[in-house]
């Protein structure tokens, strides 16, 4: 091979590859090392130099200067040395250049799967590094073929990976479809660096927005948090730092632009941009937009809230299959419970009754303890003394006997119960099966996808932590 050859071939490889050519200049050092050893035996001492100015690469094999030679492959006599090094003495080491091509045909095939396996090694590594500061964002790329129910797909340096259970439901794709997906994540691996991509990541959706919508990427409107149950409904909540900018609005686009290119990528799936909100129970009223929130009951401690809505907007709330509700709870992050006011006011009436049925408690002070949230004889066999005696015209024994009271009643109802659904051994012998316990069910009706702000006049009612 000629020295503009070397040369040539490398800076080609390094351009084609994007392989530093420094990588590509020493795996041809190690190559041509490993080749003379295959002829000269692992003991030889080798060296490989490659000159970057002219493309020469030489090899030098170094041998002692001997007395008397016992190994000529890595001896040499004084005066052979002296030829070549007139100063040289014994035990002095003195190179002599080889000719590469006597290496045979077995060294140079070695040689040439070493630069393969380097090649290899520094194209991966190339990949490898490439991608993995691309983590998180959004590529484009070709299906290549269908592996089951993974999708290979050709990014260009690289194939990536979009398993089946990163792919949107009943979504479809053939070979040659083009694809965009969200790069999840980027392994290293032996046989090279694997890519996997998903359409079904939150993230996936922030960054179509942060792609569709100016002022995200400005900063100017910040994502505060995604859910999603992928194909079907999606919910992001938006801020803006700008009082002038409505967040919504600039997600929304003109005539829903924005958000339309966005739910075209995702095939249709529904999304509702939520403002997002620093107190959490109007975050979690605009969470459940359009239905309209009378009431919110906040337990800090538990990071539980009970929605108390209108009757007529309990299917909207909840919507269908209970989607609305669990998606606003993820968005969230608290568990939420929401009932109707008739439930509500029925379950608040019975535990007033509780309370009146308590010996020693009479209307007033069944207000009083109301107004100080212990709203059942339940609630109130959870407290303690020092709670009560902070109640006026309560003291330490009137609060004892209080708790011990709740206590009974309250041990006395789940007594009850339990013998309602307990079966009777006779009726299970005439009747041959037992009873089966009534069930509950609610119909759903589907919200609409208008956002509608939440009401004003909702009443914030904090749970008194036990």
């Amino acid at each position: 091979m000629l020295i503009s050859d070397i040369k040539r071939i490398i800076d080609q490889v390094s351009r084609d590859k994007g392989i530093d050519r420094k990588i590509l200049i020493k795996a041809l050092e190690e190559a041509l090392k490993s080749a003379a050893r295959k002829k000269l035996g692992n003991k030889a001492e080798i060296e490989v130099h490659y000159s970057d100015e002219t493309g020469e690469i030489e090899v030098f094999q170094f041998k002692d200067v001997a007395e008397v030679i016992t190994e000529p492959d890595l001896q040499i006599a004084l005066n052979e040395g002296r030829k070549l090094d007139p100063e040289c003495e014994i035990g002095d080491s003195i190179g002599t250049k080889m000719d590469a091509t006597t290496f045979g045909r077995i060294a140079a095939q070695s040689a040439k799967q070493v630069i393969i396996q380097k090649m290899k090694d520094a194209e991966r590594d190339a990949v490898y590094t490439g991608f993995i500061d691309r983590k998180g964002e959004i590529i484009n790329g070709i299906v290549q073929r269908v592996d089951r129910n993974d999708i290979v797909v050709n990014l260009g340096q690289t194939e990536g990976v979009l398993p089946g259970r990163e792919q949107i439901p009943k979504e479809t794709y053939r070979r040659g479809d083009r694809i965009r997906a969200f790069i999840k994540d980027v392994l290293y691996e032996s046989r090279g660096p694997q890519v996997v991509l998903s359409r079904t990541h939150e993230h996936f959706l922030i960054a179509l927005f942060r792609t569709e919508v100016p002022e995200i990427s400005d900063g100017i409107v910040k994502i505060m948090g995604a859910t999603r149950e992928p194909g079907s409904r999606a919910k992001i909540a938006v801020s803006s730092g700008d009082s002038d900018i409505d967040p919504v609005g600039a997600c929304v686009g003109m005539k829903g632009s924005r958000v339309q290119n966005v739910v075209q990528e995702l095939r249709g799936e529904k999304i509702d941009i939520i403002p997002w909100h620093v107190d959490a129970a109007k975050f979690v009223c605009n969470a459940l937009a359009p239905a309209e929130i009378s009431r919110v009951i906040i337990d800090e401690e538990n990071r539980i809230m009970e929605v108390i809505v209108p009757d007529e907007f309990l299917s909207i709330a909840i919507g269908k299959r209970g989607q609305n509700v669990r998606l606003a709870s993820k968005l969230t992050g608290w568990h939420l419970d929401v009932i109707s006011e008739t439930r509500y006011s029925q379950a608040m009436k019975e535990g007033y009754d509780s309370l009146i049925a308590l010996p020693g408690v009479d209307m007033g002070l069944a207000d009083t303890l109301y107004e100080k949230g212990f709203f059942s004889a339940e609630e109130l066999s959870k407290a303690s003394a020092d709670d009560l005696i902070q109640i006026r015209g309560i003291d330490h024994d009137k609060a004892d006997s209080l708790v011990k009271s709740a206590k009974s009643a309250v041990a006395q109802l789940k007594q009850r119960e339990v013998e309602l659904t307990t079966p009777h051994s006779e009726d299970t012998e005439q009747n041959g099966s037992t009873p089966a316990q009534g069930e509950i069910s609610e119909k759903n009706s589907v919200a609409e996808e208008q956002q509608a702000a939440p009401s004003e006049n909702i009443e914030i009612t904090p749970m008194r932590e036990e």
